[in-house]
């Protein structure tokens, strides 16, 4: 049988690479009717960053929009990305928790688990794939593609027999990255359909615009499923455009068989729908052929001009991505996908904002150098390890065979507030952002960050002006502000017309004007923070939040006892104390956001 499949990943993977996951699901619900009469072998419409931004941007509940897509979409196959013992989070989960998600994600209307490991480590893709068994569900077994001294197509291949014996009913080659070249595509596809009896399929991100080359020459090697994004959200971080592919195919002995006038006709929906998420559209997202030298996925790249465009360090992203390839060496070449992609993206921008390499590592990096995600596909380096972790013990069993069943403790830590064990679950994936979300809901309160209107007749990404009289020595003049730059430490341009002349105007940033006085030594929280001058004085590296302070005042410390837990880019990083003292004064508390240069504790020696 020579027919292409195709999955189409427009309410999931698309709008999470181009648009930072942020379409509702008010917008996929009128279209579903035609989506499903086109007879998708799949539609992926859960996993990845979905859950975390329903619950900390959309308000919505994730169970609640997998249901309503199961009763819009009767007659298709719904998909779903999972990571394993991390399922949607960023650690390993109990195998009851495992379990439990499975089932209930089964039961709400997921058909097809597409399950991965961050490190390949089949280990960690047991429990999973024995319960979408279990569930009498479609198990995919994912092989993560990436190019190292230690990888190679034959590992893959033994992989994929791995997979085959564990149960799955399909293979897939995950290039999160779109790292495939198409000479490559063909080697590894003709080689995996020759060694395993169950079909292949193929995910590769269009990122450094090789992708549409990958998937033709993988199907002429025996590949018959491949991923595609409807074209409005289709490109860049994204995938190949549907459209494109069914057209390239068609009149072929590959010929897919879809209606390319009923496809055009979803385009046109979600062209527009995209236009309502201007405000979150990256300037990283297009081509970008950078990832066959750093390796970094789309998604990836996006999140760290974020990050450094929010720390004023945006002219720092080439020194980023330099220290990447470093940064996954050291780590003994883990494959760049969540969540170890954000585990070597946040060490390399710690590395370079503090000028010195590993000054600062991150709780994860430390807990991956322990063996607490599974087994590293190289060797690491031996004195990052020592620096990191120090005599702590390393393990080379499976994570999740050290913890303990968890279900019963997460419903009798969340109580009352979760009313199904789909809440429990929610809970467990996020318990901060889980308890917020579901006493928001039980108050009644959740309110979706809101869009920005865009000002008729301008690009995607451009706000409304605003415009406002200014009264002046007794003379009124009209003001409309029609956007701003970058800023640096020292000042952001605005750019503005007055009385209809175009004019620019640089601010000073408020941090640079601010004296760093402060009454008196107390716990305070609040973005009015004292200036970092002296050795004691506590500061972060990047901005984040703060999860945890681990000192009281009056506390007697020494340097490098850890006294505070920050958040940034979803990592977790312990800050040290810098010199041994006593604690003088608390400036933060757990849930404030903080940037550098702050001081959070004083120390006085």
């Amino acid at each position: 049988m020579s027919r292409v499949h195709i999955t189409d990943v427009i309410l999931r993977d698309a709008h999470q690479s181009l648009i930072a996951t942020r379409m509702r699901t008010a917008d996929m619900l009128p279209v579903c009717a035609q989506l499903d009469e086109i007879g998708f072998w799949s539609l992926e419409a859960l996993g990845g960053a979905t859950f975390d931004a329903c619950l900390r941007y959309l308000k919505e509940d994730p169970w609640e929009r997998l249901r309503q897509l199961r009763a819009a979409l009767p007659n298709t196959r719904l998909q779903m990305l999972l990571r394993g013992q991390n399922l949607l989070g960023y650690r390993h989960y109990s195998d009851d928790v495992v379990r439990a998600f499975v089932d209930k994600a089964a039961a709400n209307g997921i058909d097809v688990f597409r399950i991965f490991d961050a490190l390949n480590d089949v280990r960690n893709l047991a429990t999973a794939i024995e319960a979408v068994l279990a569930a009498g569900k479609h198990a995919q077994g994912t092989i993560c593609y990436t190019t190292s001294p230690v990888h190679s197509t034959d590992q893959f291949v033994a992989m994929a027999h791995e997979l085959a014996a564990m149960g799955c009913h399909s293979v897939a080659i995950k290039d999160m990255a779109g790292l495939l070249t198409p000479k490559v595509s063909a080697e590894l596809i003709a080689k995996l359909v020759a060694a395993v009896d169950i079909p292949v399929h193929l995910h590769s991100h269009a990122t450094a615009g090789t992708a549409e080359m990958c998937q033709l020459k993988a199907i002429e090697n025996g590949c018959r499923h491949i991923d595609t994004a409807i074209s409005a959200f289709a490109g860049g971080a994204s995938h190949p455009p549907t459209e494109s592919m069914v057209a390239a195919l068609a009149g072929t002995e590959y010929d897919t068989g879809l209606d390319l006038k009923k496809l055009q006709t979803i385009g046109f929906y979600f062209r527009e729908v995209r236009r309502k998420y201007h405000q979150f559209e990256s300037e990283m997202t297009g081509l970008d052929t950078r990832v066959q030298v750093y390796q970094v996925p789309g998604g990836m790249i996006s999140n760290l001009y974020t990050q450094l465009r929010e720390q004023a360090a945006l002219n720092r992203i080439e020194d980023v991505l330099e220290e990447i390839p470093r940064v996954r060496e050291d780590l003994g070449y883990p494959p760049l996908v969540t969540p170890t992609s954000q585990i070597v993206g946040t060490q390399a921008v710690l590395n370079v904002l503090t000028g010195e390499r590993y000054k600062t590592i991150s709780n994860e990096v430390k807990l991956y150098l322990q063996g607490r995600y599974g087994r590293a596909p190289g060797q690491v380096n031996g004195m990052l390890r020592q620096q990191a972790i120090g005599n702590e013990e390393t393990i080379d069993i499976r994570p999740a065979d050290l913890l303990r069943d968890e279900m019963q403790t997460l419903r009798e830590e969340i109580g009352e507030l979760a009313q199904s064990d789909e809440d429990v679950l929610t809970y467990a994936m996020f318990p901060g952002l889980g308890r917020d979300f579901l006493s928001q809901r039980a108050a009644g309160t959740l309110q979706p960050e809101p869009l920005e209107e865009k000002a008729p007749g301008t690009d995607a990404g451009r706000h409304k002006p605003t415009e406002f009289n200014v009264t002046l020595h007794g003379e009124t003049h009209h003001i409309q502000i029609t956007g701003s730059g970058h800023h640096t430490q020292q000042e952001r341009p605005f750019y503005l017309t007055v009385d209809g002349v175009p004019e620019e105007i640089l601010v000073e940033t408020l941090a640079e004007l601010d004296d760093g006085a402060t009454d008196s030594p107390a716990t305070v929280s609040g973005s009015k923070r004292p200036k970092a001058t002296a050795p004691g004085h506590v500061t972060t590296s990047m901005p984040g939040t703060v999860i945890e302070v681990l000192v009281q005042i009056g506390a007697d410390v020494a340097a490098g006892d850890p006294v505070l837990v920050t958040e940034a880019m979803k990592m977790e990083t312990e800050i040290q104390a810098p010199v041994s003292g006593r604690v003088e004064a608390i400036h933060v508390a757990k849930g404030d956001s903080v940037n550098p240069d702050e001081t959070l504790i004083e120390i006085v020696s």
